[in-house]
């Protein structure tokens, strides 16, 4: 059973950066792709990046691309999304996911989840 820990969540403001990093307790985990997805007050789920097992693969949401990276150390069982230009619709609950097989954007399809970190982005 992987798990996973999200950290680095905080209050910023509108404009700032936030580095968002999953840690797993496994080091199966380099064989899972990771997705990151978010959560605001009354909204659904929503599916911000993914990156396959190796990290050669990414996908980015529509309202992110261009200002989220994200990336992962095997080595560190660690998966990074780098948050820059951070607008107030960013605020949010944010998770990191694992599943087996290639980074998907439905977050059912994933297996293993995160207690989740919040980002609060002030205007």
């Amino acid at each position: 059973q992987v798990q996973l820990v999200e950290s680095g969540g905080g209050l910023v403001q509108a404009g700032g950066s936030l580095r968002l990093s999953c840690a797993a307790s496994e080091r199966t985990f380099s064989s899972y792709a990771v997705g990151w997805f978010r959560q605001a007050p009354g909204k659904e789920r929503e599916f911000v990046a993914c990156i396959s097992s190796i990290g050669g693969s990414t996908y980015y949401g529509d309202s992110v691309k261009g200002r989220f990276t994200i990336s992962r150390d095997n080595a560190k069982n660690t998966v990074y999304l780098q948050m820059n230009s951070l607008k107030p619709e960013d605020t949010a609950v944010y998770y990191c996911a694992g599943r087996a097989g290639p980074g998907v954007v439905l977050a059912r399809l994933y297996n293993y989840w995160g207690q989740g970190t919040q980002v609060t982005v002030s205007s």
